[in-house]
């Protein structure tokens, strides 16, 4: 499944056919969230929270991808990303494109 950030496929027409999404709520564990803590007294990259996040992200794509093969497309277009805090340690991630079918 070809994904793009591009509002068009390049050289290709293309059928729209829908909206397409993945989310997900991840959170850390709490010796990690600890960690993390100490770490924003001296600096530097929170290395634990970046890890959630990377997997979110898969997460999140994975389940775009999975609702656009269900339409039977071709490719995803459009696609932007989105994270928002639900709660103290845990963010809401969301991938979200228009699928498309190639002619």
């Amino acid at each position: 499944m070809k994904i793009l950030n591009l509002p068009y496929y390049p050289g290709k027409e293309i059928e729209p056919l829908d909206m397409v999404k993945g989310t997900v709520v991840m959170s850390k564990n709490i010796g990690k969230d600890f960690m993390s803590g100490m770490k924003t007294i001296v600096g530097g990259e929170l290395n634990s929270y970046t890890e959630m996040l990377n997997e979110a992200r898969q997460i999140a794509v994975k389940r775009m991808v999975d609702e656009a093969e269900s339409l039977g497309a071709d490719a995803i277009i459009n696609v932007r990303y989105g994270s928002s805090a639900v709660m103290q340690g845990a963010a809401e991630v969301i991938a979200y494109g228009t699928a498309v079918k190639l002619k």
